[in-house]
């Protein structure tokens, strides 16, 4: 068996300690994106594990997939479709009517994207152990 979703899980794993970097530094829309990215690799590696090849980025479509390989928590659902909303408005500014993302994120957003990105994470470790 490949071993390939080891490296997808090590740069999820990597992704959300950027995003607490991020939050650290005050960048919080970046923040929310890393997360984003942390829990869509951490989907990735699991779906690989399974030797089932992964395109898209959208979390709920990846958990969708997920659910015929192993049962899927109820509460990470809610988890995924807030993380897919900061896929692409924390990094471009037409994602708004007017401003730059930097406007509409706060420590609070980050900090709550950057847990469901490690609940994610941590439903995706168990699968692995």
């Amino acid at each position: 068996m490949s071993r390939r979703y080891q490296d997808w899980l090590a740069q999820a794993e990597r992704d959300l300690a950027a995003a607490e970097e991020s939050i650290r530094s005050g960048f919080y829309e970046w923040a929310a994106f890393q997360a984003q990215q942390g829990a869509e690799k951490a989907l990735k590696a699991l779906l690989r594990y399974h030797h089932h090849e992964a395109r898209g980025h959208t979390l709920v479509h990846l958990l969708d997939t997920l659910q015929s390989l192993v049962p899927v928590p109820p509460d990470l659902w809610p988890c995924a479709r807030e993380l897919d909303r900061h896929y692409i408005q924390p990094r471009y500014p037409n994602g708004f009517a007017t401003g730059h993302p930097a406007e509409f994120y706060d420590s609070e957003t980050a900090q709550r994207a950057l847990n469901y990105g490690r609940e994610i994470l941590g439903f995706v470790q168990q699968h692995l152990a």
